[in-house]
């Protein structure tokens, strides 16, 4: 069956891991657009202008379709890597970390660094509220206004929620529903042939 939740960190946190004199400082923050990233990656480096390395993940969309990961000059696969995979196994989306580094004069060498970004992603995820969402289909229902008793009777069937009433002379409502009961609230809604049903977008 269709998996139609996913989890998101509502509240931008930070977090610290120190290895042998080298500090690294994650950032953790929400994000739905590249541009986003672009933003927060830019504060990241005011504030931390000093840092050696601003490296960092990200995974946008309910459905984690897009991930990305940068080692901004450390060793490939030793920063961006193993910040991605504390997303990813802590099932999250719409999130970006950023880790800087500042180097303490001992080299931490391949497995150090590996160890200490994951540990410092790990630490910023730790301090975060967990909120899960649902995906959901709107759509738009027209109808004339004596089948309103037949309409309102399959809202409150398939527990619907409603997103926009308009009631003249035709009427229209707008409802939302999880993806993945949609199709068969669609079915129910063709079943009269005097209602109208049109898909509108993904929330």
């Amino acid at each position: 069956m269709f998996n139609d939740t996913y989890k998101e960190i509502k509240n931008p946190t930070t977090g610290l891991h120190k290895e042998k004199g080298s500090r690294f400082i994650s950032y953790l923050f929400s994000v739905y657009s590249e541009q986003e990233v672009k933003e927060r990656l830019e504060e990241v480096k005011k504030i931390e202008h000093s840092a050696r390395h601003h490296c960092y993940a990200y995974i946008i969309n309910p459905d984690k379709s897009l991930q990305r990961a940068n080692d901004d000059g450390e060793p490939s696969s030793t920063a961006g890597k193993p910040i991605l995979g504390q997303i990813q196994s802590n099932d999250l989306t719409n999130i970006l970390i950023i880790v800087v580094r500042y180097f303490g004069g001992i080299k931490l060498g391949v497995t150090g660094l590996i160890r200490s970004y994951k540990t410092a992603a790990a630490d910023s995820i730790s301090q975060g509220i967990f909120v899960t969402k649902t995906i959901k289909e709107q759509y738009k229902v027209s109808f004339k206004y004596p089948l309103m008793n037949d309409v309102m009777r399959l809202i409150k069937e398939h527990n619907l929620e409603i997103i926009n009433i308009d009631f003249q002379i035709d009427c229209n409502l707008i409802f939302a529903v999880p993806k993945s009961k949609d199709d068969n609230v669609v079915e129910t809604f063709k079943k009269n042939h005097e209602l109208k049903i049109k898909y509108l977008k993904t929330v």
